[in-house]
């Protein structure tokens, strides 16, 4: 196994509204068009801010996976994608990208290195339908070059606290547990496989392949870790106990076959949500956020979560805590004359300014280092 393998840099940014300066009916509603100081300068120049941003993450050498969220259309992502390549001289950079019929207009993207990883299946647009088609969640299959190692990344970013969060939380757990269904089904053999067996002992080497396999949740939620859209509904957590659990098949564990069949087909995966360790850290977050009438508070709605494999190293790569982060240079803070030093409360990412052109996006990015490693437990 390719131990030896440089780390892959992963990274997550919502850029925040990255609009074209079209003007589709869509845009208009949310002043996103040159009437309303939405010009091609003032995009030209948010592409530049962001193509800055990208390459400034991992000490200046850029990410190899980048998901990204609020960004129209595939033409834009095109454009990020050739400035990145143009400022940077990576000509490795390649998009992933489905286009989503979102109520906002708004589209998940992947960007990743094409001599790092290879398409293992074809990119796929998960729409969820509430009262209206809301953002996708995008899946994309990868496989690593140097060792044939599998991915698959989940770009997502779920309904907004628009209304309050009481009233908007049942459409992000509507949403998580659609996620959280795709990834049951990554992980497990469908329901018909199962019943169709008449010994379930003959398939523990694709139950055991299956359960181990490499699975990378990246996006804004818009909830924190402690929420139960995250925490209950998708099952991400800190917590290893039930993690670590394999899945023994019947007679191994003297399990009678009707019931580890039963146990099997309602079984969900628990995911291990690296991010939960920011809720630690006085005024870590990602997105300055506010309930009507409330101060604003750091949020740490962007995050990391991965599946057992990432995290115990089962399948060739893991992640490990200490690197996941939130990159938040100085570049992007809203108040420039804070010292280095300043408490993290006090630094806030600056949305960027159509008028001046100053600011990036409303959020901080959250980053991952992915190393290969040779399997920790069976």
């Amino acid at each position: 196994m390719g131990s030896d393998m440089e780390p892959i840099k992963a990274a997550f940014w919502n850029l925040q509204n990255l609009f074209d300066s079209t003007a589709s009916p869509i845009a208009a509603d949310l002043e996103f068009t040159p009437a309303q100081g939405w010009t091609a300068q003032a995009v030209d120049a948010k592409i530049e801010v962001l193509v800055d941003g990208i390459l400034g993450m991992f000490a200046g050498t850029g990410p190899d996976l980048l998901g990204i969220c609020e960004i129209e259309n595939e033409a834009l992502a095109q454009r990020l994608i050739l400035r990145l390549r143009a400022k940077s001289g990576r000509n490795d950079y390649t998009l992933a990208h489905a286009e989503s019929p979102d109520i906002r207009g708004i589209d998940c993207s992947l960007i990743y290195s094409d001599d790092i990883f290879e398409l293992a299946g074809a990119p796929k647009g998960h729409l969820v339908h509430l009262r209206y088609p809301t953002r996708d969640i995008f899946e994309v299959p990868l496989r690593i070059k140097a060792t044939q190692d599998e991915l698959t990344v989940f770009v997502t970013h779920w309904p907004s606290r628009r209304g309050g969060s009481a009233q908007s939380e049942p459409f992000r757990i509507t949403v998580s547990a659609h996620l959280g269904r795709l990834i049951d089904e990554r992980l497990k053999l469908p329901r018909d496989a199962i019943e169709a067996s008449p010994d379930p002992r003959v398939l523990q080497d694709v139950i055991d392949r299956l359960w181990d396999a490499n699975i990378l949740v990246m996006g804004d939620l818009n909830d924190d870790p402690f929420n139960t859209s995250v925490l209950s509904t998708l099952r991400a957590s800190n917590s290893i106990d039930r993690l670590e659990a394999v899945i023994e098949t019947a007679k191994k564990d003297g399990t009678p076959i009707a019931d580890f069949k039963k146990t099997y087909i309602g079984r969900q995966a628990e995911l291990y949500n690296f991010s939960w360790s920011w809720l630690g850290q006085s005024g870590a977050g990602t997105i300055f956020y506010a309930e009507a009438g409330m101060p604003r508070t750091k949020q740490c709605f962007d995050q990391i979560i991965g599946s057992r494999a990432l995290y115990y190293g089962n399948n060739g790569l893991i992640i490990r805590e200490e690197d996941v982060s939130i990159h938040a240079p100085k570049s992007m803070w809203t108040d420039q004359r804070l010292p280095d030093s300043a408490p993290l409360h006090m630094v806030r990412p600056k949305s960027f300014d159509r008028k001046n052109f100053t600011g990036v996006s409303d959020h901080f990015v959250v980053t991952a280092l992915i190393r290969a490693v040779e399997p920790l437990i069976a």
